[in-house]
């Protein structure tokens, strides 16, 4: 690729000028177009190196490329305090075309992780009802990621850790059999409609607690299998109870020494780590503490052959992000092999009036009544739509519009336009020639280079997205690929009986090479490419 091609000139470059190259030699797609097609800021990285200003050395750099052009480049200009910014012929977009032809579904798999086994866990939402419409921004953010990881030459693995112990999951079966026996729920219980129609389903003689788990893992399961995740490890809290591992853990704690015996409890020396305070692991009575559970659940999954954990947390989990890894550390892993990603509430909206969220009163949308409304495909993108790191609010009404206005119509419906296109081909006899007999110079409208170009950034977008952990760089992709390809079919009409032939051979490998583009990018996002719509 082209970046590839710049950087190799720029490289040699230096190396006729006598000077040390940096380690790594940047080039970059220019903010603005003024600046060239690609910029690179090699003089301001090895001036100081070389005894020189970074403008002088630019300057001198773009004497020696102008002297013998690499392949593509019309000319090389200097600007500001020293970059060398590249002004290209369009053959360079031209070549992108041809490369995503070759390579299929095999484009933009840059190979980061080099088949290291990552650990993602998230969701994992108290089993104590449905799931509500929030969750499903950690579901459809949790899955991406796992598909960008994947994509990048990692191994992931998905994983929803089942708070299965402790008083929630009391206070769950308790609502249950309230209601199935008429006597009142609990004042800190669970009210809401679906424990009262959970419980007719009750057998008789069913324990409450163990059958309301298994009851409520069915309908998270089922719901998550519809918006299209599926998890490959469902992880108990009460089977690390049984198996020890609570108590291996402590042990391991405490042959390192950081453990001590203070009022009655057992705490976890932490403060020495930097952390505000201790923190308990056994309290006085001798029940283990939730942050013990965690402690052993984490070294359960480095043990189980995992390089890389990564947690999905809500923002209020910040305090316990901070401790986790410290307790993380004090089992002898490196901070930087947990990761922790915190992401911000969903607001939930119907009406212009928002929806109140709370299990427990039986105020909340489900998940599933808005997957019954929107689909899977709506629902995914729209949660994909922003940072995981911002509020994010939920416009049922919005979301259900099925117009142009609404990015995820509008991004499928640029894939079905595709499809469409193809079809009427077919009705119309025009078959693609073999690409090698194709003048793919032909294509040199502006709206044919801007898709080009934007199918060019592609695998920038993939590994900037999954090193950063951010899917929604992915659909902020496809969103702009889409308005670009809508932009190219109302200027650039391809089947039309008065467009030069060689034109429409070229054009037909342009739309292919977009459906590549949009279907790699709707994977990512979980979301399907139709046909049709």
């Amino acid at each position: 690729m082209i970046r590839t091609v710049l950087a190799d000139a720029l490289r040699a470059t230096l190396e006729a000028l006598d000077v040390d190259a940096p380690a790594e030699v940047r080039v970059q797609r220019p903010a603005r177009a003024e600046h060239g097609d690609w910029s690179s800021n090699v003089a301001l990285a090895a001036a100081a190196t070389a005894g020189q200003r970074p403008r002088d050395l630019a300057g001198a750099i773009a004497a020696h490329l102008g002297a013998d052009l690499p392949p593509h480049v019309a000319g090389v200009e200097v600007a500001g305090p020293g970059f060398v910014n590249f002004r290209l012929h369009d053959s360079w977009l031209h070549d992108v075309l041809r490369v995503v032809l070759a390579e299929g579904d095999g484009y933009a798999r840059p190979d980061l992780g080099r088949g290291q086994r990552v650990n993602v866990e998230f969701v994992s939402a108290n089993p104590t009802g449905p799931l509500h419409v929030g969750s499903g921004r950690w579901a459809a953010y949790g899955d991406s990621l796992c598909r960008l990881l994947d994509r990048c030459g990692y191994r992931s693995h998905r994983e929803y850790y089942i708070n299965d112990r402790g008083t929630q999951a009391a206070l769950f079966g308790a609502s249950l059999a309230a209601h199935r026996d008429g006597t009142p729920v609990p004042d800190d219980g669970y009210k809401g409609a679906y424990v009262a129609e959970w419980a007719d389903e009750m057998p008789p003689g069913a324990d409450p607690e163990q059958w309301g788990l298994e009851r409520v893992l069915q309908d998270l399961s089922g719901t998550l299998e519809r918006l299209g995740v599926r998890f490959d490890t469902w992880f108990s809290e009460r089977s690390m109870v049984s198996s020890g591992a609570l108590d291996a853990t402590l042990e391991d704690l405490r042959s390192r020494g950081l453990v001590y015996e203070a009022d009655g409890a057992t705490w976890l020396r932490l403060t020495e780590a930097g952390q505000a305070k201790d923190e308990v692991l056994v309290r006085t009575g001798g029940e283990p503490t939730y942050f013990l559970s965690d402690l052993a659940y984490h070294r359960d999954k480095f043990a189980r052959g995992f390089a890389h954990l990564v947690d999905v947390l809500g923002a209020d989990h910040h305090g316990h992000a901070g401790r986790l890894k410290a307790g993380m550390v004090a089992l002898g892993h490196e901070a930087a092999d947990l990761e922790i990603v915190l992401g911000q509430l969903v607001s939930v909206t119907r009406g212009g009036e928002v929806v109140r969220m709370g299990k427990r009163s039986g105020d909340f949308v489900e998940l599933a009544d808005v997957l019954d409304e929107v689909g899977p495909d709506v629902a995914r993108l729209t949660f994909l739509l922003q940072s995981i790191d911002t509020r994010q609010t939920f416009d049922l009404d919005a979301v259900v519009a099925a117009s142009m206005e609404n990015p995820v119509h509008y991004v499928q419906y640029a894939h079905a336009r595709i499809a469409s296109m193809g079809r009427m081909a077919a009705e119309r006899g025009v078959a693609r020639h073999p690409f090698a007999d194709v003048d793919v110079s032909r294509l040199a409208h502006g709206r044919e280079l801007d898709l080009l170009r934007t199918l060019a950034d592609l695998p920038d977008v993939v590994a900037d997205a999954c090193t950063a952990r951010a899917p929604h760089r992915v659909t902020t992709w496809v969103r702009e690929l889409a308005g670009r390809f809508h932009g190219f079919y109302h200027d650039c009409p391809v089947l039309r009986s008065d467009v030069d032939p060689a034109v429409v051979q070229a054009r037909l490998w342009l739309v292919e090479a977009c459906r590549i583009g949009l279907a790699i990018g709707l994977d990512l996002l979980g979301a399907r490419a139709p046909e049709a719509m």
